[in-house]
């Protein structure tokens, strides 16, 4: 355990600035005031039991770890490897305090979904949650999560607005057939072009059904849905030829 106090710990916390994990450090709360009360442990308890809960000899990975409630909780599911990345460096030092507290040996990189290639290695366990509506290429990520570290396991997480019904969609339908885009229960997805919540990174909301479309379409297989945001899945063959796209810089 740390050898800071309570009180230095205090200080830590708030001179990281706004925490949107509440974590306790020791008996410091990080953020006690949240507007989602005690997250994101109120809502991990709702699926906890649908992740291994021995991960010895497995490697984990963190997409978007923000103060890195999840990678300390892999961490003490006995995981050998855990990366945390994130592009907000006040996370990462969040993250980074939060670690040191608990003793415990995590990395922590700054570097966005959009560059997974650069690690150059698969992860047993890929932990995507609380991004996908946040990124301006939703799709994009999760085919370069599937080409470039997923090994096995996926666990995402997205915000959804819109229908919870998930309804049987064809093969295929006619040019002339609409009728099927108009259910409350087919893919779709929520463009909010300003702002959602006071944030203007909110971009995307999908319904449930696009949720689960969006990751068969990056070549997950769903194998659990442990709680109405949150997916369990496995990474397999994509259903076609379409993946990452890389677009030319200048």
């Amino acid at each position: 355990m740390t050898d800071l106090s309570a009180d230095q710990i205090r200080a830590r916390v708030a001179e990281l600035g706004q925490w949107f994990h509440n974590m306790d450090l020791n008996g410091v709360q990080t953020a006690p005031d949240h507007f989602l009360h005690d997250y994101p442990r109120n809502k991990f308890r709702a699926f906890e039991h649908a992740i291994p809960a021995d991960l010895a000899g497995k490697s984990v990975l963190d997409i978007g770890c923000n103060a890195g409630f999840y990678s300390l909780e892999m961490k003490r599911r006995g995981a050998d490897r855990v990366l945390g990345i994130d592009f907000d460096d006040r996370y990462l030092d969040q993250a980074r305090l939060a670690a040191e507290v608990a003793d415990v040996e995590i990395e922590f990189r700054k570097l966005s979904v959009y560059d997974l290639a650069r690690l150059g290695e698969r992860f047993d366990l890929v932990i995507f949650m609380g991004v996908l509506y946040h990124l301006r290429h939703p799709l994009l990520a999760l085919d370069l999560i599937h080409e470039h570290v997923a090994d096995d396991l996926l666990v995402f997480q997205s915000m959804q607005r819109g229908s919870d019904q998930v309804e049987p969609v064809a093969a295929d339908y006619d040019f002339f057939e609409t009728d099927h885009f108009d259910q409350p229960g087919y893919p779709k997805m929520h463009f909010i072009e300003h702002q959602y919540a006071g944030d203007w990174t909110n971009w995307w909301a999908p319904n449930a059904a696009c949720s689960e479309a969006m990751l068969r379409s990056a070549g997950f297989r769903i194998v659990d849905h442990p709680e109405a945001e949150v997916f369990i899945c496995r990474r397999t063959e994509r259903p076609t030829e379409a993946g990452a796209v890389y677009p030319a810089r200048p």
